[in-house]
């Protein structure tokens, strides 16, 4: 396969999953995708099951999901109904039945606790979790970042090798002391290791067009800093979802939540961490 077609070929899936995300609560068909990517439907359909190895249907359908299980646990301010509508479900009982499907447990139950024990199962997959209670964030609006990135499907040691990817290509292109910033779609604490949708990314110029680039929204975000180890991150996120969020008079966004690194653990040899992390909210009312 020549250098273009591939790199063609990942822009058609990087640009269909941004606007997925973006677009959550809508209706999204094959028809506008193709439109969007200037292909035919039976191209695009092709290009993205060979890409992701999964079908357009099921990756927008447990990506509805994953939103609505956060949204689920941390928006207790919004009826089980609104959930639905903002992520994207028609029906009612299709969406519960999906869910249990996925979750194993009904919307009602997981929202009255069931994701506690779900969620210790997540976290046995983790080799060091440390213990984080009482930390408070600052409460702030921040600015858009354009970002090059690129996905990784999985939430492993492998993810190294992207982050070392992006550092090279930051090199070639003379991008200098650029910041690393990781997209987290999903919460990797009620979602499998092999499953998490994670986004190595580096800021950079608007006009930046070498490989893919998209940008972070502005918005009202709770930041959290810590420092620490490999791991201590994700509950961090737990932390910030689970315990601090239903309880602060925010709720979250359907818009990702982004880790901004003052240092690396994937790039560092001893694992230490130093990061904030940004949850888009809004006011609970």
């Amino acid at each position: 396969m020549k250098k273009e077609t591939k790199q063609d070929r990942a822009n058609i899936v990087n640009n269909s999953l941004f606007y997925i995300y973006k677009h959550i609560d809508s209706p999204i068909s094959l028809d506008e995708l193709a439109r969007l990517n200037s292909v035919s439907k039976y191209h695009f359909h092709r290009i993205f099951k060979e890409e992701t190895q999964t079908t357009l249907f099921e990756t927008i359908t447990s990506i509805r999901l994953q939103k609505a299980a956060n949204l689920l646990i941390v928006n207790q301010y919004s009826t089980i109904s609104e959930i639905i509508n903002k992520c994207g479900f028609s029906s009612h009982s299709s969406f519960i039945k999906a869910f249990k499907k996925k979750f194993t447990y009904t919307p009602k139950d997981w929202r009255n606790g069931a994701y506690i024990e779900f969620s210790k199962q997540i976290l046995k997959e983790y080799p060091r979790i440390k213990k984080i209670e009482n930390l408070e964030p600052e409460i702030k609006p921040c600015e858009a970042i354009h970002c090059a990135y690129i996905r990784h499907k999985g939430y492993d040691s492998s993810i190294k090798k992207t982050w070392e990817r992006l550092n090279a290509l930051a090199y070639e292109f003379e991008i200098k002391d650029c910041r690393h910033i990781a997209l987290q779609h999903d919460n990797p604490t009620i979602t499998p290791l092999k499953e998490a949708s994670y986004v190595a990314c580096i800021e950079v110029p608007k006009g930046f067009k070498a490989i893919s680039t998209f940008e972070i929204p502005k918005s009202l975000c709770a930041v959290f800093h810590l420092k620490g180890f490999k791991g201590d991150i994700i509950n961090l996120m737990r932390y910030a979802y689970h315990f601090w969020l239903p309880t602060s008079g925010y709720e979250s966004k359907t818009i990702p939540s982004y880790s901004i690194f003052n240092t690396n653990h994937f790039l560092n040899e001893d694992g230490r961490v130093d990061v904030d992390f940004y949850l888009p909210i809004s006011v609970a009312y």
